[in-house]
């Protein structure tokens, strides 16, 4: 089973962007964020056609998270627990049916936190934790499950073209990182870090300054496996050619092979 994630920052945008990557890579599944789209106006009909159905969680102008799936899935739920007036569209998860052995998806958009400190860094931060106790209660259950989407988290130096002009960035904080390592050492394994860790190999180039030419990137977008996802992984790889085609998305597709 392969499953992506991918920010496409908006559906009707980047629609030539996304049929040609879905037809190239073949995902299973794929886990897209910021289609910047309410559910009613989503344009699933050209996605179907390639074999997916679709479930989504959106929200007009901004955010928004989806779920497209070649194979079975159910029991899909809408937004983040914890805070019933959060009316920010960033989470969806579903189970899917392997043809090994079901495994549950979260698809996430984490908040930026920017500017900071303030309101937005508060939210980013106060979000994380609510993550923190989905995730924690996902676990109980013993069963496979991922947790991807852009996690705007630059982990390590090694994750960003120049750590110095992220310092005083939500992204990089160390009450950011700090909350995203707290995630992690409930037992996640961090997909694309274990199978290269390498510096360089980034998922997001803004679009000015010739970022991208120069590979002046970061990585923010992440697969976090629970203990039995992670004794499923085969492979994870970063789709980089994406960002240098027409018309692209500034963040660039993740997936993972999983023997399910």
């Amino acid at each position: 089973m392969i499953i992506a994630t991918f920010n496409i920052n908006g559906i009707k945008a980047r629609m030539p962007a996304l049929l040609d990557w879905l037809r190239d890579r073949r995902p299973d599944v794929a886990l897209l964020q910021e289609i910047k789209s309410v559910d009613e106006a989503f344009p699933s009909d050209p996605i179907q056609e390639l074999g997916y159905h679709v479930e989504t969680h959106g929200q007009k102008g901004f955010n928004g998270v989806a779920i497209l799936s070649r194979l079975p899935l159910d029991d899909i739920a809408r937004g983040l627990p914890g805070d019933p007036g959060d009316e920010q569209a960033r989470w969806i998860e579903a189970n899917i049916q392997g043809s090994k052995a079901p495994v549950r998806v979260c698809c996430l958009y984490l908040p930026n936190g920017n500017p900071a400190p303030g309101p937005k860094l508060d939210y980013k931060l106060s979000w994380m934790g609510r993550m923190k106790l989905r995730a924690r209660t996902l676990l109980e259950f013993e069963e496979p499950f991922i947790m991807a989407g852009d996690c705007n988290v630059i982990q390590q130096p090694e994750d960003c073209w120049d750590e110095t002009v992220w310092l005083e960035d939500a992204l990089y904080l160390m009450e950011t990182r700090t909350a995203f390592r707290e995630i992690l050492n409930l037992g996640f394994t961090d997909a694309l870090h274990v199978r290269d860790d390498s510096p360089g190999n980034y998922t997001y180039w803004d679009y000015q300054a010739g970022r991208w030419n120069k590979n002046h990137g970061v990585r923010i977008d992440h697969v976090l496996l629970s203990p039995q996802a992670a004794d499923m992984l085969i492979d994870c790889k970063v789709d980089k050619y994406v960002r240098g085609e027409p018309k692209p998305s500034d963040h660039v597709p993740v997936w993972v092979e999983l023997d399910a």
